[in-house]
């Protein structure tokens, strides 16, 4: 579902805004979420603090890079976008070592951090000096990534410890997010004078199933096989988004796209990765649960911290 969710926002900007895009994924998102919540009879926060930090969560792992991500594929393909998605948790990596001080940088992470970079130079094409490429697409397409680790670092700092729900959480910093973009949109764009079915129905199935079915799935998931094995949807989801951009939408990709790709992921690979530990050494704690990021990364959050809403 993360996977396809780049081939979604392609279709959806054909005919629509991305501020567009992005409103219709959230509301469809939310719509979800909302009917989960009523199932499982779960209520929104009551505190006004957690309301406000949600509030920035909302902007920084929903409403912004969502929209980044949809102004991205205006210039640039969506095969492209999936692969500067998979360098978020290189970006966090890198955070971290600045912003909490539990995350000790160690020389199998920081080789992690110097070969996923080397990826990104590989897939931009920096030895022939960038030509062909929109820098403008690809440069919102990897602030897009950015957002998500700062988020997270920040859910990490605000709300770990909160007594509510993460599906109550999630919910409500979705709809938080539904609503920047509800007063957003109606200043930067006009109303749609055509609505045709492909298009709105990419936008529908971005909301509905990439943007709130994927973060239910992903509880699921992490409760049954834990955060660190939830984590490996992250290496899955420049592969499937590179795979459907060119079967479904004839995109073309050089050699040096999918061999950076392969180095990118590799080296966010190194920088989860923890040494072996000596026999009769305990291993050491999770860190908390995935954090399902916007398109589809998923990272540490915080023990307590809710589980971002996906890209």
């Amino acid at each position: 579902m993360w996977g396809f969710s780049f081939l979604l926002i392609k279709v959806g900007t054909q005919v629509f805004a991305p501020f567009q895009v992005t409103f219709g994924r959230l509301f469809f998102g939310t719509a979800v979420l909302a009917v989960a919540m009523a199932v499982k009879r779960e209520r929104f926060p009551r505190s006004g603090r957690v309301w406000a930090h949600l509030a920035v969560a909302g902007l920084l792992l929903n409403a912004l890079p969502f929209s980044l991500f949809a102004y991205a594929e205006l210039t640039i393909p969506s095969t492209l976008a999936g692969i500067c998605n998979a360098t978020s948790p290189l970006w966090g990596m890198a955070l971290s070592l600045v912003a909490l001080s539990e995350d000790r940088p160690t020389r199998r992470r920081v080789a992690g951090l110097g070969l996923g970079f080397l990826g990104v130079l590989t897939v931009l094409g920096a030895w022939q000096g960038f030509s062909g490429l929109d820098f403008t697409g690809t440069a919102l397409a990897l602030l897009a990534s950015l957002c998500y680790p700062i988020g997270w670092i920040y859910i990490r700092r605000t709300l770990a410890g909160s007594s509510s729900s993460h599906l109550s959480l999630t919910g409500a910093q979705l709809m938080l997010a539904t609503g920047q973009l509800a007063l957003v949109t109606p200043l930067f764009t006009t109303f749609p004078t055509s609505f045709p079915v492909g298009p709105v129905l990419a936008v529908v199935v971005l909301g509905a199933l990439g943007t709130g079915l994927a973060i239910l799935l992903q509880y699921g998931i992490v409760a049954e096989v834990g955060p660190t094995t939830g984590q490996m949807v992250t290496y899955f989801v420049p592969v499937i988004a590179t795979a459907a951009g060119v079967t479904l939408l004839g995109e073309r990709i050089s050699w040096n796209t999918p061999v950076g790709a392969l180095v990118i992921l590799a080296g966010a690979a190194l920088t989860q990765s923890r040494a072996r530990q000596r026999a009769g050494t305990p291993a050491p704690a999770e860190a908390g649960t995935p954090a399902p990021a916007g398109a589809g990364t998923p990272a540490s959050a915080g023990a307590e911290a809710p589980a971002p809403a996906e890209r």
